[in-house]
């Protein structure tokens, strides 16, 4: 019998290398700056062309559907009906990235987001939360960015507090948030990272509709080092490729949502040991060689993939 583990080390090595490149493309999307004056998408030549991915039919509505809220399908296959604007200014947020039109999501996600900025601000002294991406006004996929966010369930919260004033429009397209790890990857910024981050995502964790958390491992990292007391809403934080700027909020299906897709709960344990941790510091992970040849473009979704309720999404007025 062949040994297959030579073979299956070649695959892990190449994942994790397609990967590694993959989240600094990613990691450099998210901070990407936006635009005073955003222009619409183009007409669409063939609408109705079965080959066209999806994002380029949810990325040109501009206004939820007139329906129910529904969160359709999986994270990263779905769509959104019903969605709900996040105010872009509250007492405790501010939206970035206004040009982008992603402060959509599922009524009960905004209810979170706004819940948790009181929340930190009251727990953790945070003077407010800066909102990046939580998704389409229909969800589905988007033209640039995230795999995720389809369904109204995630949001992205950046690690930088908010300044005590109005930002105005042009400083939430330009501002980038602040890299909270270190240069070498292998832990955060003690220039940058204080206590206080910590508090404000143990606040998000012990929120009950909170299912994960995505961090950068060196952030996971630091919060397995500095936690104390009740540690159990570790399980809930995640380490990912990227989110060194922000850390990334998902939230369980709302009760008798029939057509959302759950995810596996997390395991009830910390994910603090070393081998936990240890893949996100392999050399592979932090220093990628390049690869011999150009990786193929990802597939790209179509709209008969999704949930045939996202036809209708789509279709509504």
């Amino acid at each position: 019998m062949t040994n297959r583990r030579p073979i299956l080390a070649r695959l892990l090595l190449t994942g994790a290398i397609a990967c590694a490149t993959l989240s600094i493309s990613v990691a450099a999307r998210a901070q990407e700056k936006g635009t005073l004056h955003p222009k619409p998408l183009p007409p669409l030549a063939h609408p109705d062309d079965p080959a066209l991915p999806a994002k380029q039919l949810f990325g040109r509505k501009l206004r939820p559907s007139a329906q129910p809220p529904q969160a359709i399908g999986f994270y990263a296959k779905g769509c959104l009906a019903g969605g709900a604007e996040l105010p872009v200014n509250g007492p405790t947020w501010q939206v970035m990235r206004l040009s982008r039109n992603r402060n959509w999501a599922h009524p009960e996600m905004v209810a979170l987001v706004e819940k948790l900025s009181a929340k930190a601000h009251r727990a953790a002294g945070w003077p407010g939360l800066l909102i990046g991406d939580m998704a389409q006004p229909r969800g589905g996929p988007m033209i640039t960015g995230h795999a995720s966010h389809q369904i109204g369930l995630d949001a992205d919260i950046w690690l930088t507090p908010m300044p005590n004033r109005m930002l105005s429009r042009n400083e939430r397209e330009e501002m980038s948030a602040v890299d909270m790890v270190r240069a070498d990857r292998l832990d955060i910024d003690p220039r940058v990272w204080t206590p206080r981050h910590l508090e404000v995502i143990r606040a998000a964790a012990l929120e009950p509709r909170v299912e994960r958390i995505f961090v950068n491992a060196a952030i996971k990292k630091a919060l397995c080092r500095e936690a104390r007391g009740d540690r159990s809403w570790l399980a809930k934080v995640r380490p990912m490729y990227g989110h060194n700027y922000h850390f990334h909020v998902r939230i369980t299906c709302p009760a008798g949502n029939h057509g959302c897709t759950p995810q596996a709960p997390p395991q009830h344990r910390e994910g603090c040991a070393a081998s936990d941790l240890a893949y996100w510091f392999s050399d592979a992970v932090l220093h990628p060689k390049p690869r011999p040849k150009p990786p193929k473009p990802p597939h790209q979704i179509t709209l008969s993939e999704l949930p045939p309720a996202c036809r209708q999404v789509l279709k509504a007025p």
